[in-house]
């Protein structure tokens, strides 16, 4: 006999392990189009452990603004790993370990600075797929110069 409801929850497991690959994805490939689908009109950000300034709510566009400011650097590469979720109802949560590379030529020297931490994604079921409306970035390590976000113009 199948059981219903936990082949349901391999689908939703996999679903929301999906919008948070597509988040990588789309950040590092700069595809706006597809990053704004992954996220609700309105969403609380937390990424306070990057920059004070970024725990607030914000509309999907406002979202779409400050990331773009990554467009300031060379090249990113977003990887993220060990999913760890939690689905109740219409509710899911993952956490995602993260692994960020950011790059930057600058007065002709080639710069990086590796972020290490996690995202936290909170996502609600919308129609049959799932969309971001709550979502933080715990930092735990640095690695390289921390000056290339700034010198980006991403501060």
């Amino acid at each position: 006999m199948i059981d219903e409801a936990a082949v349901q929850g391999l689908i939703d497991r996999a679903a929301v392990s999906d919008v948070v690959h597509a988040y990588a994805t789309a950040v590092d490939s700069r595809d706006w189009g597809l990053f704004g689908s992954l996220f609700a009109d309105t969403l609380f950000l937390d990424f306070r452990s990057f920059h004070p300034s970024l725990y607030k709510t914000v509309t999907r566009e406002e979202l779409i603004g400050i990331t773009r400011s990554i467009e300031g650097l060379d090249a990113t590469q977003h990887l993220s790993t060990q999913h760890r979720h939690s689905i109740d109802g219409n509710r899911a949560t993952c956490i995602s370990y993260m692994h960020a590379g950011h790059f930057l030529t600058r007065e002709g020297q080639q710069h990086a600075c590796f972020l290490y931490g996690h995202y936290t994604y909170e996502l609600v079921r919308n129609g049959p797929g799932w969309i971001i409306d709550r979502y933080g970035l715990q930092i735990t390590a640095r690695f390289g110069e921390p000056r290339l976000f700034e010198w980006a113009g991403m501060l």
